[in-house]
């Protein structure tokens, strides 16, 4: 399939949105075809997930032939969009390092070599809420290094946070947004689970959890104004349903590629192993939703990232940031690839469509 969609899985299924000549479709991708599957019965792809047998009716749709173009949407609608955090323990320390430099990248590299220095290879394997876990919490406490990232990163609570309400999340193609206050960012190549209403797990797909470091950096308590802003999520290109050739096992060895490109000829890659991650997928969506929190429409959950962009893009101990024009390309075999084009969130599309108008559009297309 080429174009936005080159790259996904021959022998997988999968499903997504575009913006139609109507409104908002939901589309299927199976053996290299892709359809147009809306239907009153699965109006949006919230409804397809919470049937019985999603893949299955999936498959047995009538559709109708459709040309993507540059109009793919992000393939969730109506879900809620969360996110987890340090669910890597190298990320946990990058996070430390944020906290500890407090929004200054130049301060970043000192921090960096101590916290290496003091902890070393302990942290591979590292099992959150662990006898192992809490020494190294101690020690990093010990050298005044203590930090909330420390209990999310291996205490036995996952940090899940919103990242973006319903339908806010922009998909492949469409450019992500920094907001202006921010010098100091970077991308979060991510795997995202689909999850419904009952808490299946139904499929993954790929995430960027566009971050801010500097604004999070002063302060965890403005998570929301680092992580939530106009076009700063971005899921797609479609979401690959688990059957017997892609599975959740398959999500737990997956590695996803990050590739950053800038308009001055700056390249960046790198990589995250979901072979690394702190927590099990399984874990994180049980921490997420359950008889505690439920979500009637599902929702989309960012996994975290092993990525930890150290490299200088400029003067020396400076660490990476985005300029804007930067092309960001998350891909992972089975699942595609994610590219989108870094702009200000002031300068990106703003976001118009919420539910309420996705509601008014079917209802008027006769799908309600």
């Amino acid at each position: 399939m080429a174009g936005v969609l080159e790259g996904l899985a021959g022998d997988g299924l999968f499903v997504g949105r575009a913006e139609g000549p109507d409104g908002p479709v939901v589309l299927r991708l199976a053996d290299g075809a892709l359809s147009d599957v809306t239907c009153r019965e699965v109006p949006t792809v919230r409804d397809l997930l919470e049937l019985e047998d999603p893949a299955g009716w999936l498959r047995a749709a009538d559709g109708v032939p459709f040309e993507a173009g540059d109009r793919m949407l992000a393939p969730c609608d109506l879900q809620a969009v969360k996110a987890c955090g340090v669910t890597f323990a190298k990320s946990m320390v990058e996070r430390v390092i944020e906290e500890r430099a407090a929004g200054d990248a130049g301060k970043a590299e000192e921090i960096r070599a101590r916290v290496g220095e003091l902890v070393g290879g302990r942290l591979r394997d590292l099992v959150p809420g662990s006898e192992a876990a809490a020494e190294v919490k101690a020690a990093l406490q010990g050298e005044g290094l203590w930090s909330q990232y420390l209990e999310v990163g291996i205490g036995p609570d996952a940090e899940v946070f919103s990242k973006c309400p319903p339908m806010a999340a922009v998909g492949t193609g469409a450019e992500i947004g920094l907001h202006p206050v921010s010098t100091w960012n970077n991308p979060e190549p991510e795997v995202v689970l689909a999850v419904n209403s009952r808490g299946d797990i139904l499929g993954a797909t790929l995430g960027n959890d566009v971050n801010l470091r500097d604004v999070e950096g002063r302060s965890a308590l403005l998570l929301g104004k680092a992580k939530d802003n106009n076009a700063s999520a971005a899921i797609g290109p479609m979401i690959r349903l688990f059957d017997q050739g892609y599975s959740l096992d398959d999500v737990r060895q997956a590695e996803v590629r990050l590739t950053v490109t800038g308009e001055d000829g700056y390249v960046l890659q790198g990589f995250s192993s979901m072979a690394e991650i702190s927590r099990d997928p399984a874990d994180l969506v049980a921490q997420a939703i359950g008889p505690h929190h439920q979500y009637p429409d599902g929702m989309m959950l960012y996994l975290g990232t092993l990525f930890a962009p150290v490299e200088d893009r400029d003067a020396p101990g400076q660490g990476f940031t985005h300029k804007i024009g930067d092309e960001v390309r998350i891909e992972s075999d089975g699942l595609g690839a994610l590219v989108n084009r870094v702009r200000l969130s002031t300068d990106c599309a703003p976001w118009t469509v919420g539910a309420g108008a996705l509601m008014r559009n079917l209802s008027g297309r006769g799908l309600l």
